[in-house]
């Protein structure tokens, strides 16, 4: 079981969940966060056999940077990486250690489960002053606090009692250890409701916690290091740690970043303009309006609805049609697939769903008929159930199991004009018809918050990250909204709203992008970062409704408009290979082949 209340912005430099002390990957053997040590010598110090005159010879920076923070995190590194021999030569050489014997023995009396030994350490441990609080004992961050990470240590205490069976001794350290420092009074309960688990596997699955024999002691440790100042106790896999946020910054700052794997430390990163989707490789034609586009999670399927009474999805590769979903009346505004990929919802004007099989394009289920449109659809992470959107007051949010006919309604009463969910399964945005959008927990659809943006919203959808929001707007604004902070922290400009439903959506390599339509016809795609305009492609006359970047390649992207075409776009060079695929010009247009 995660410890809870961890003290705000002590993360300690860990840029992701690891265990202090964990087992690494495959590729890093032992990685311990220095459980390899070459002495134990104090923290900074030259007594490790190092010439003193070497040291001292040695200038304090390297390149301006902290002499000792950059060798203990070599060592650190080359530890890791189980290169210890050259770990505890670098060690001996520099006179530095990797950290104090102190750090040292907390990390055992945690590992080892010896709770007095920890709680003796953590008694007797400093604060940081303003110089780091470097020294040969354990010193804590400036704001942690030290009864907190003693409530971690006897919850963990607890925890391996009642998988021992000891259920009295366990009640004992609840009572006299546990209650008198925590301040969760519902923590409290719940851990004194996991004394009527009846077995070990209840109590793992009740608590979400391995035992005393799998992970829980290491993650223990890696919550008790955040509280430890880095001085003393090196945040895990601390350069692994430097040099992702070092290539981060680059693709962040990459203007045109269409490469997916991950970017090289041997030269600074560099995407090249003529490698961006910019260049219309094939125009799809249809009859009548189109207002959506939907690429499937793998990318391998596009979707397509409209004014005409059917969906198509074509194959991506070359975009032959595969299947024509027919049984719709006045349109389709929305559509969306599921998690696996193997079922489509299709948001008709007809007031109705459907529920269609992907795979064969068969009709699965016409779901009951609403009060007013159906206008959005969001998946559970499991593909087995979804939530539909409506302008249907009396049933604006509902869910919908994909095996039998329940129906759940959440009980809200705005209308919902589109509507999005997060990967995570955390969150739930629904757009009203007015200026508001309202933030659901998914799991107990209890509204979090409300957020008036003083103009009309029209689309809404969330990062992969499940941390942002994309909001479009009629006042001829976009806007990147923190769900946690609910503050914007970008705005993009260019396009126009007007009054119709125009579709956004992040895109690109690590969706570096966001992209809309506009009621112009034009595309704009912004850089998501620095909220900068890198592209305004003449789309569609007289007005793009919606843009999809497809999930599985970087350099693709669909639109679709009011001019009844569907335009797939890629680089130059890509362009051709996709046109020779295809097979055959569209719209018209005579490509490459036809002049073989």
């Amino acid at each position: 079981m995660l410890a809870d209340g961890a003290p705000p912005g002590q993360s300690n430099g860990d840029a992701a969940a690891r265990s202090n002390g964990s087992a690494a990957a495959p590729d890093l053997p032992g990685v311990t966060n220095g459980s390899r040590k070459a002495a134990r010598a104090t923290n900074g110090s030259s007594s490790n056999g190092a010439d003193k005159s070497m040291v001292a010879d040695r200038p304090s920076t390297y390149f301006g940077h902290n002499r000792e923070e950059v060798t203990r995190i070599l060592i650190q590194a080359l530890s890791d990486m189980g290169y210890q021999a050259a770990a505890e030569s670098v060690s001996r050489d520099s006179g530095y250690d990797l950290e104090s014997s102190t750090v040292a023995a907390l990390r055992s009396a945690v590992l080892s489960g010896s709770w007095a030994e920890a709680e003796k350490l953590l008694t007797g441990a400093t604060v940081a002053d303003a110089g780091g609080g470097q020294g040969n004992g354990l010193v804590l961050a400036p704001g942690s606090d030290r009864n907190l990470m003693k409530c971690w240590l006897r919850q963990q205490k607890f925890l391996e009692l009642l998988e021992e069976r000891d259920t009295g001794r366990a009640l004992t350290v609840l009572r006299g250890e546990l209650t008198p420092l925590y301040q969760d009074t519902g923590k409290l309960h719940f851990l004194s409701s996991l004394l009527m688990c009846r077995s070990t596997e209840d109590l793992k699955a009740k608590a979400n916690w391995d035992g005393a024999q799998g992970q829980s002691r290491r993650m223990l440790l890696s919550e008790l290091s955040r509280c430890i100042s880095p001085s003393v106790m090196l945040p895990e896999t601390r350069l692994a740690v430097l040099l992702e946020q070092v290539k981060q910054r680059q693709i962040d700052t990459c203007l045109y970043h269409t490469a997916a794997s991950s970017p090289s430390l041997y030269s600074d990163h560099f995407c090249d303009r003529r490698n961006f989707p910019s260049e219309v490789a094939l125009d799809l034609s249809s009859l009548g309006e189109i207002w959506q586009v939907q690429f499937s999670h793998d990318g391998s399927k596009l979707a397509t609805g409209g004014s005409r009474d059917s969906v198509t999805i074509y194959d991506t590769r070359t975009f032959a049609e595969l299947h024509t979903l027919g049984d719709h009346e006045k349109g389709v505004g929305n559509i969306s697939w599921s998690p696996n990929d193997a079922f489509i919802v299709t948001c008709s004007q007809d007031k109705f769903a459907r529920l269609w099989d992907a795979k064969n394009g068969t009709l699965l289920k016409k779901i009951r008929k609403f009060e007013e449109p159906v206008s959005g659809c969001v998946w559970a992470a499991d593909s087995s159930s979804f939530v539909l959107g409506s302008l249907d007051k009396n049933s604006s949010i509902c869910n919908f199991n994909v095996q039998g006919d329940q129906m759940t309604c959440w009980g809200k009463k705005h209308r919902v004009q589109d509507i999005c969910g997060s990967p995570d399964g955390r969150w739930l945005v629904a757009v009203d018809d007015n200026n508001s959008i309202h933030v659901y927990n998914a799991v107990t659809r209890e509204l979090e918050y409300d957020l008036d943006l003083g103009s009309r919203p029209t689309s809404v959808s969330i990062s992969q990250d499940s941390r942002h929001l994309l909001v479009n707007k009629q006042d001829n604004e976009a806007q990147l909204i923190d769900l946690v902070s609910r503050n914007s922290v970008q705005k993009f400009l260019g396009h126009t709203g007007g009054d119709y439903l125009i579709r956004s959506a992040f895109g690109g390599a690590n969706e570096s992008f966001v992209v809309s339509g506009s009621d112009d016809g034009n595309i704009l795609i912004w850089h998501k970062t620095i909220g900068a305009a890198v592209e305004r492609l003449p789309g569609h006359v007289p007005r793009c409704n919606a843009v999809a970047w497809n999930p599985a390649d970087p350099g693709m992207l669909a639109s679709c408009g009011d001019d009844g075409s569907v335009k797939i776009w890629t680089s130059k060079a890509k362009a051709y290979e996709l046109r020779a695929r295809h097979g055959k010009p569209s719209n018209g247009w005579r490509g490459p082949v036809d002049d073989i």
